[in-house]
């Protein structure tokens, strides 16, 4: 069986220098808020292109404490509203509702699955406070256009890069666009961690220091509460690992864009819509997904001939229980996506073998 992912397999190509740095943590004593955290924390900022990384619990977290520290900054205020892809993973939506704000779906296009920017403005309202893009798959979502648009109307642009880890708009990182933005170490994410991390990313030296009081328990000094925070750390050993996978994240990048290559060149079913060779260039493919009106099929097909693969994801947000006030909102891009979409195995551990198997066996499938 082709795996959609190992993880045991991700985590043997640096396994040695992995241990180590693990020992060293386990023999230094010291397992919250060291030196291995701060480490991080200026790595991957220095790798983003931003001034402040503030480590946190996890993915979910970077978004919630990022929409938090805005509100205790003054900058929004319950019942505002936070413009957000309709075709997301739920976690980007749970973050808005969860600050008792109010999340505003908006469609993406089919061609890059992402929000479309055409439509964001007919969204606003007086009560828009900010646009949160997903790079969603590993795509990067951001376009001059929003950006332009969110300055316009002085509008907060946030982004969730819990699956972009290394993509790039130009000369910039994702994370380094807008004003401030979250990640997820995940550790299924193209930068994943052993366990559950997360990051927040922005030049703002407020909000910096506002999400990482927040993150520990509303406390800036020792014992002393300014706010009503939460318990939201990244832990030592996570730090460390990161810090040596870090390294080769751009590498590891490089090889999932070579097999999602060969994907689009060799792939000709007429039954399934691959992305675009535009689409590639835009994305570090943390999942490579294909649309096809028989995706059922298409899985139980491909899982009797040896090949996992995984759905991202079945339900859009709308249309889950946990949000049943969106149950009359008309999304036919979002549903279509959602219907149809599979994800095919990439990553960096597939060999040429398993690569071909899935090209022949896409093609062959009737």
């Amino acid at each position: 069986m082709i795996k959609y992912l190992e993880l045991s397999k991700v985590t043997a190509m640096h396994a040695d220098e992995i241990r180590s740095a693990v020992a060293r943590v386990v023999d230094s004593g010291w397992y919250l808020q060291g030196e291995q955290t701060r480490l991080f924390e200026q790595e991957y900022a220095d790798y983003i292109g931003t001034r402040y990384c503030v480590g946190c619990g996890n993915g979910l977290d970077a978004l919630t404490l990022i929409l938090r520290a805005y509100k205790e900054m003054g900058v929004m205020n319950d019942g505002d509203e936070v413009i957000v892809p309709a075709n997301t993973y739920i976690a980007s939506i749970l973050s808005v509702t969860e600050n008792g704000l109010k999340p505003v779906l908006v469609e993406p296009r089919l061609d890059t699955l992402q929000v479309d920017d055409r439509l964001i403005e007919q969204a606003i309202t007086p009560r828009t406070k900010a646009v949160m893009i997903v790079h969603l798959y590993g795509r990067c979502a951001y376009t001059e256009y929003i950006y332009d648009l969110c300055r316009r109307r002085g509008l907060r642009l946030i982004e969730d890069n819990a699956q972009a880890h290394g993509c790039t708009f130009g000369s910039k990182r994702t994370g380094s666009l807008g004003d401030a933005a979250g990640h997820s170490f995940y550790p299924g994410k193209n930068l994943g961690a052993l366990g559950d991390a997360g990051a927040v990313t922005t030049d703002d030296d407020e909000l910096a220091k506002t999400v990482r009081t927040l993150g520990n328990y509303g406390s800036a000094r020792k014992y002393v509460f300014c706010m009503k925070g939460r318990n939201s750390r990244i832990d030592e050993i996570q730090a460390a690992v990161l810090r040596i996978k870090m390294k080769y994240l751009d590498a590891e990048n490089n090889i999932r864009r070579s097999i999602a290559e060969r994907y689009i060149a060799n792939v000709s079913n007429p039954l399934l819509l691959l992305p675009s060779v535009e689409y590639c260039a835009a994305s570090v493919h943390h999942i490579f997904p294909v649309l096809c009106t028989r995706r059922d099929e298409l899985q139980t097909y491909l899982y009797n001939n040896g090949v996992q693969t995984v759905i991202h994801y079945p339900i859009p947000p709308h249309r889950q229980l946990c949000y049943a006030g969106f149950a009359g909102l008309n999304l036919p891009i979002t549903e279509r996506i959602h219907h149809e979409e599979l994800s095919i195995p990439l990553n960096q551990t597939l060999d040429d073998y398993e690569v071909d198997t899935i090209i022949q066996l896409l093609n062959d499938f009737k």
